[in-house]
């Protein structure tokens, strides 16, 4: 360090160091401003060492005024380092692409709730001898009604508040293309184009025009088993059931079966779960209707089967403790962000 003033060489570096820090364009510049005078090295470093070759009685004034400095050009580095920043930031917002940017961490998804108790209920009757299909879920009235014994007029549609399409009408003007209400169709379109024995579950989304509560909503998640072959009898509709119900939710459950009508099965019934200190019904079932096994060119003396259909929601319900159907559908993040860790 020169002899002759200290304090001004020292304010003549920081001045210099400023005015070239401004004009510094890139990280890389900056980079090499920090070594060239904050480093170990660096020319402020040197003149705080050489404080103390001064004699006693100068060195705390330069000292400090060397500390003083540093200080400065530090706040002044960051500042240009931030501003440097925004200027590449700003260029991204304007579409560019920075390659030496780090990227960004990919979100990991999950399977909806929905999905995830419909593949558990699905594989479980794969393991009892079931085959798993699908059918349309754009239908025709002939399936979705007349061919599973609900012709036009017919009390029970009443049962089903139906999304009707306007793509088709039949000769009297009605119209005959619907969102489907149930999987229950596809008993009709499998048993036209296969022959017995049958075992079959088909899941599927299904659509009701009625109005929405924390128990209904206007779509959702069924799966249908349909059973076709000789000597099959409700003994045999009881056990499936069962059996499903114990390996679903735990074996030793209470279950309880009471009639219950519907159209295309006779005698029909519903199945209940002793869930706490309440019963709860879980889906309907009953041996498929004679009329459909002929109607499908059957012997009804020979072949005898059952069917079942169960909503999805209503055992995701059970099992995750979930109040409010329509959580399903609201797609709130806070919801379904609950079930990421669930497999």
């Amino acid at each position: 360090m020169p002899d002759n003033n200290p304090l001004e060489e020292l304010e003549s570096l920081r001045v210099a160091a400023l005015g070239e820090l401004d004009t510094i364009p890139d990280e890389v510049g900056l980079d090499a401003w920090r070594v060239a005078y904050l480093g170990r090295s660096g020319k402020l470093t040197q003149v705080l060492r050489s404080v103390s070759a001064l004699p006693p009685a100068e060195r705390p004034l330069l000292g400090a005024a060397g500390n003083k400095a540093k200080v400065s050009l530090e706040e002044h580095f960051g500042a240009r380092r931030t501003a440097i920043n925004n200027v590449r930031l700003d260029a991204l917002a304007d579409d560019a692409i920075d390659i030496t940017l780090p990227g960004r961490q990919a979100t990991v998804g999950r399977l909806h709730p929905s999905t995830m108790i419909l593949r558990e209920i699905t594989e479980i009757f794969r393991g009892m001898g079931f085959q798993i299909v699908e059918g349309p879920e754009v239908e025709r009235d002939y399936y979705n009604f007349e061919a599973l014994n609900i012709p036009k007029d017919h009390p029970a549609r009443d049962m089903f508040d139906t999304f009707w399409l306007d793509a088709n009408k039949d000769a009297e003007g009605r119209f005959t293309t619907l969102l489907r209400t149930h999987t229950s169709p596809m008993q009709i379109r499998y048993l036209e184009a296969h022959q017995p024995p049958i075992r079959v579950v088909v899941p599927g989304t299904c659509y009701r025009y009625e109005a929405t509560d924390a128990a209904h909503e206007w779509m959702l998640t069924q799966i249908e088993g349909l059973v076709i072959d000789e000597n099959i009898s409700f003994p045999h509709l009881k056990g499936t059931l069962e059996s499903f119900v114990h390996r679903f939710l735990g074996p030793g459950l209470e279950t309880r079966f009471r009639c219950d009508y519907f159209p295309f099965v006779e005698p029909g019934a519903e199945l209940s779960i002793r869930w706490g200190d309440r019963w709860l019904e879980m889906l309907g079932a009953g041996m498929v209707h004679p009329e459909i096994i002929e109607a499908a060119g059957l012997d009804p003396e020979r072949y005898t089967g059952f069917a079942f259909g169960m909503g999805v929601e209503r055992f995701a319900m059970l099992r995750y403790g979930i109040e409010d159907i329509r959580n399903f559908y609201q797609n709130d993040l806070r919801f379904l962000q609950q079930f990421r860790g669930v497999s």
